[in-house]
């Protein structure tokens, strides 16, 4: 990313969010890595005396105990064990909160008077991460794509109620609008690794595309130019790196990574014009 001296320059309507908000937009809208949102992410908090950051991410609403990833900008092994077990790991704020509603919630000990009822050893949970600068924090349920994914950002440090309050009252537009936008473009640029990650050829890659074209075995050996054992060896392949089970999956895949084009807008596809709604009753097709 460049330095945040040479970024564009604000119009004056851009000027009305707070200083610490447009300037963290600005250095989002100039990565390029998932790496990069996530340094701006953590300096940010670091910014507002919330240096603990977690960032998870759930593939449905469905199963619950069925996590993508967890990324965190501290060294969270400790919760290794507290993972293993499921009484106590559908306890944990994301889980019992983030998934279900759409509200920030206060979290940390100082607020657990606040919750429903939690089970004792979460409590206990609770206590040691304030033992560890974890006394108190913010965190942000978030949702993206179709199905809906549920993930959640957390900002946290080690602050009485009184002090957590004072920094949400003056930040907390901040971190919220700070939280969709890293996590959309985290997303954007996690996605768009998938292949470098997972070590996908172009070949592989060029599969994918037939597969999500819909296109069946002898269509995409005669188009390759190979037998079709060798279109089901590379598609086995393929599944293994992916970690996918069958051919649907993959599918799947290759829209989620951007391989197919949006097929609501599909480059080639006509005019569709504009539709307009409007409370008037009235519509309008231009």
């Amino acid at each position: 990313m460049s330095d945040p001296s040479d970024r564009r320059s604000f119009v004056d309507a851009e000027r009305y969010t707070p200083k610490i908000l447009h300037d963290f937009l600005a250095g989002i809208e100039e990565t390029k890595t998932s790496v990069e949102v996530w340094n701006l992410l953590v300096s940010l908090g670091k910014q507002l005396g919330l240096p603990f950051i977690d960032f998870i991410s759930a593939s449905s609403y469905a199963n619950w105990k069925k996590t993508l990833f967890i990324r965190t900008s501290y060294d969270s092994t400790w919760l290794n064990d507290v993972n293993k077990d499921p009484d106590l790991q559908k306890w944990s704020y994301f889980r019992s909160h983030g998934m279900r509603f759409l509200t920030p919630i206060m979290v940390g000990i100082d607020f657990v008077d606040e919750y429903r009822h939690l089970p004792e050893k979460r409590v206990e949970i609770m206590r040691y991460a304030a033992s560890r600068g974890m006394r108190a924090g913010f965190s942000i349920p978030l949702r993206q794509y179709a199905p809906p994914q549920a993930a959640q950002i957390s900002f946290m440090g080690d602050h009485s109620k009184r002090e957590m309050i004072a920094i949400v009252k003056a930040h907390g537009w901040t971190l919220n609008v700070a939280a969709v936008a890293a996590h959309q473009r985290y997303m954007t640029h996690f996605v768009a690794e998938f292949p470098q990650r997972n070590e996908i050829t172009d070949k592989q890659l060029e599969l994918l595309e037939k597969i999500g074209l819909g296109m069946q075995d002898k269509q995409i050996a005669d188009d390759l130019g190979v037998s079709i054992s060798a279109v089901r060896q590379r598609m086995q392949h393929l599944l293994t790196k992916t970690h996918l089970a069958n051919r649907a999956e993959l599918v799947a895949l290759a829209m989620r990574m951007g391989v197919l084009p949006d097929p609501l807008n599909l480059p080639d596809a006509p005019e569709t014009g504009i539709h307009v709604e409007m409370d008037t009753g009235e519509i309008l097709h231009r």
